[in-house]
């Protein structure tokens, strides 16, 4: 588990390679402002390899955030991050790890007959009712979380991890009622709780695709209020003193930039955006698609980059993500240590400061 001393040891280490803020505040501990991801790839053994090697020389370089989840490339970004960070020569208390459930996985690769693997892998054998499924695909329930948790833990060989997020619970919406939705997260959310006080994971967040950045009047729309209502009341239920919810994740580029656009979520002055809410909450916020999943490393607008510091379009887009208010990291996928190379050195940069910030948006 990562470790107040063992990520402020680490920031020791790597402080002076970087510029002001690079390392920012997640708990009692610290984090990388740009985090490493492993969405992208295909299912090979050659991706695991580059994966493994890209992943290994980020933590010893400076970057002490791996994010995955259990249904990238087939449970196999899990994997191989759980080997590269056993093999790097850094101590696991130094590294927040990341992941994800909510969407069914399959095993290394996709089975010739998909239906049948969820049918039985999941419905057969107890773990999820069919009920509980949103085309097949989806399911947030307590019980389906606490089996993909314990997969997560074997898979990443780390006896807890440090910050589980529900993925993409919007993805109910498109069967369910929005006060169902919340109701499965509460119940959720209280499942997590026991398992913090069980030691298997330390915090628990929310990531979503549109959910917090859409208005309320949006299909797929999620309060951040109520999420944060509901975790509190789950974490009351589990008999814990305060709520272990400490993060949401969320798309944050130039070109996505709702979350600090879209005002639709209440906050104690009014309708705020969901970074300006996450931040008045306590909410440690990690940016995905920083870099619009590689699309804006071949340009940024003009405007924008003139105002950014870094010598690539890779390194603007990312310090973009990480001069809004309220973003802890900016997660960018990284399966080439050439790339890891590239996107760590945008830290070496200071990021804009918030009157340059907002002046993008004048």
């Amino acid at each position: 588990m990562a470790t107040k001393e063992g990520t402020w040891a680490y920031r020791d280490r790597f402080t002076e390679e970087f510029g002001r803020t690079y390392f920012r505040r997640f708990g009692d501990g610290v984090v990388s402002s740009v985090g490493l991801g492993t969405y992208l790839g295909e299912p090979t053994a050659e991706v695991d390899d580059r994966y493994e090697e890209a992943i290994t020389a980020a933590l010893e370089s400076g970057c002490n955030l791996i994010d995955t989840a259990i249904n990238y490339r087939h449970q196999r970004s899990e994997r191989v991050a759980g080997r590269a960070l056993s093999d790097a020569n850094v101590d696991r208390e130094a590294v927040v790890v990341a992941t994800k459930g909510g969407f069914v996985p399959f095993d290394g690769e996709r089975p010739d007959d998909p239906g049948r693997y969820v049918r039985e892998e999941y419905v057969d054998s107890g773990v999820v009712d069919r009920s509980e499924l949103v085309r097949g695909s989806h399911c947030i329930a307590p019980d389906f979380l606490d089996d993909q948790l314990d997969r997560s833990l074997a898979n990443l060989d780390v006896e807890t991890i440090d910050l589980y997020y529900v993925h993409n619970p919007e993805g109910q919406l498109q069967e369910r009622s929005r006060e169902a939705v919340y109701a499965r997260l509460e119940a959720t959310f209280e499942r997590l709780e026991e398992r913090v006080a069980d030691g298997d994971l330390r915090y628990y967040g929310v990531a979503t695709w549109e959910a917090f950045r859409v208005h309320e009047e949006h299909a797929s729309y999620l309060s951040l209020p109520e999420v944060v209502s509901r975790a509190r009341s789950a974490a009351k239920a589990a008999g814990n003193v305060a709520t272990h919810l400490r993060a949401i994740q969320l798309p944050f580029n130039v070109h996505m930039a709702d979350a600090f656009t879209v005002e639709a979520h209440e906050g104690s002055e009014g309708v705020e955006s969901a970074l300006r809410f996450a931040r008045d909450a306590g909410l440690n916020v990690f940016a995905s698609a920083s870099i619009g999943q590689g699309r804006l490393a071949e340009g940024l607008p003009e405007a924008v980059a003139d105002r950014l510091e870094g010598e690539t379009s890779a390194q603007r887009a990312i310090n973009f993500a990480r001069s809004a208010p309220g973003v802890t990291s900016a997660l960018v996928g990284m399966s080439d240590r050439n790339h890891v190379a590239e996107n760590l050195d945008a830290g070496r940069y200071d990021p804009m400061g918030a009157d340059a910030f907002d002046s993008v948006f004048e």
